[in-house]
């Protein structure tokens, strides 16, 4: 049978109305596409798919089992190396990883792997009776830091293996940068909770409003009983870009908006948190993190965004279809530009009070690409006297995140490089003995899938150091 060259289309919310509410954008296949789909995977036996997935599903088995309309055991399969499959389905890189690998890719392209993996978690969430069943108590406890996606991985593997696991976190609600980070258009938080509900389910304890370092210590957690820590605190500290103007009322780190309006619903008509809303916004970045700002702040009333990045389109760091979703919701791209100002005026009623101003504008200059840098990217280079102005009242720093110091300064002996990221070997392993870290804690930024990863790699390692092997 011929095998068809093209992935099936995700049905989704026409751009001229996602732009204006906050649902799933991506609607996701039904039965029949989703069977469809998988079809399309010639099963090879050497698997390369798996190579390129960091928590290194079963794909080929999983599919198999969409294929004879078995979605319970095809989950039942992504589920022995994936916590999070719901969330994976939805904001996982696959076109960098597990996608970028399938043979079908080499001449049409790759299966969506993706998109049956949320097709398989969704349908499980819909149609599963029952709840996960914990093991015996091994004996064991864990303190995991952090529930994000490096924590809640690490938790869900050892609570599995039977170890009494509890995650500490900061914020009032588990999820991290699940709920805090990604915007309800692209992850519905209802299926974090679902996801977090499983894992307490297997029972994993989840121990809100602790901030560790400050609430309590890494060697108070030790002294109360536990054997082994895992630190998956992510990397929540903005970066600004240190030019005149980033103290003016109006300009936020992506971190804070995105937090306002997420996890803290400023988007609603009767806010309990203050955000700006309406006007004109840009957003200076060219992540991911910059496109859910870019299309957060037009689904919050903004008349024109734009998105001022100082490459090309080419270097554009943004997964392909957040840049597409972008650009059909009528985001304004302004690449090579680079902010050297945010303009604004001084508080009415104090006008030496310049601190307390107001965005007006952001000043930019126009680049053009050089010679390569260390990173392999051409170096952009400021094109003299190419000055322009852009009329916005609000500005978001979407360039990056650095690990939050707060662990470091109250742990003694904890090692971290030059960029605040915790130094760990192979398996996850700090500088102390049984405290393991794993995530944007170590790498800062990345994706959600390499966070995983890591808290599954760092959980067999305190497996084997708890059990003696």
């Amino acid at each position: 049978m011929a095998v068809n060259p093209k992935k099936h289309e995700m049905p989704a919310q026409a751009p001229e109305v996602r732009a204006h509410n906050f649902k799933e954008v991506a609607l996701g296949y039904s039965r029949e596409t989703a069977v469809e789909e998988a079809a399309r995977c010639l099963n090879c036996k050497t698997r390369p798919c798996v190579a390129g997935c960091p928590v290194n599903i079963h794909i080929p088995e999983f599919i198999q089992k969409v294929k004879e309309f078995d979605f319970e055991g095809a989950y039942q399969i992504i589920s022995q190396t994936s916590s999070l499959p719901a969330v994976c389905g939805r904001v996982c890189p696959q076109e960098t990883q597990c996608e970028s690998r399938c043979t079908l890719g080499r001449k049409f392209e790759p299966v969506g792997i993706g998109r049956l993996e949320r097709f398989v978690a969704d349908w499980h969430n819909a149609h599963a009776a029952g709840k996960a069943q914990a093991p015996e108590s091994n004996g064991h406890r864990v303190a995991v830091v952090g529930s994000g996606p490096s924590g809640l991985t690490c938790a869900g593997d050892l609570a599995k293996k039977g170890y009494k696991v509890s995650v500490f976190e900061a914020l009032h609600t588990a999820g991290g940068v699940l709920v805090y980070g990604i915007p309800e258009f692209r992850l519905p938080k209802t299926i974090v909770a679902r996801e977090v509900e499983t894992l307490k389910e297997l029972g994993v304890d989840i121990e809100p409003n602790v901030v560790i370092g400050k609430t309590l210590t890494i060697d108070e957690l030790f002294g109360m009983g536990y054997e082994a820590v895992f630190v998956g605190s992510g990397a929540g500290l903005p970066r600004f870009m240190n030019i005149p103007g980033e103290s003016l009322k109006g300009v936020y780190s992506a971190n804070e908006f995105l937090t306002r309006s997420n996890l803290m619903k400023a988007y609603r008509d009767d806010p309990k948190t203050p955000i700006m809303k309406g006007g004109n916004v840009a957003v200076v970045g060219g992540g991911n993190v910059a496109m859910d700002a870019a299309r957060t702040a037009l689904r919050l009333g903004a008349e024109h965004v734009y998105i001022v990045y100082r490459r090309s389109m080419e270097e554009l760091p943004a997964r392909r279809e957040e840049v597409e979703h972008a650009r059909e919701e009528g985001i304004d791209f302004r690449l090579l530009c680079n902010p050297v100002e945010i303009l604004g005026y001084s508080n009415p009623e104090d006008p030496r009070d310049e601190k307390n101003g107001f965005v007006t504008g952001i000043r930019c200059v126009k680049m053009e690409l050089g010679d390569a840098d260390a990173s392999g990217r051409r170096r952009p280079v400021v094109i003299p006297g190419s000055e322009f102005d852009l009329d916005v009242d609000t500005v978001v720093m979407a360039i990056g995140t650095s690990p939050n110091p707060l662990i470091k300064s109250t742990t003694k002996g904890l090692e971290v490089n030059e960029r605040g990221g915790i130094i760990v070997d192979e398996d996850g392993l700090t500088s102390r003995e049984g405290v393991y870290a794993g995530g944007d804690a170590v790498t800062g930024a990345a994706t959600v899938i390499s966070a995983m990863g890591a808290g599954k790699v760092a959980a067999k390692a305190i497996d084997e150091y708890l059990s003696g092997r």
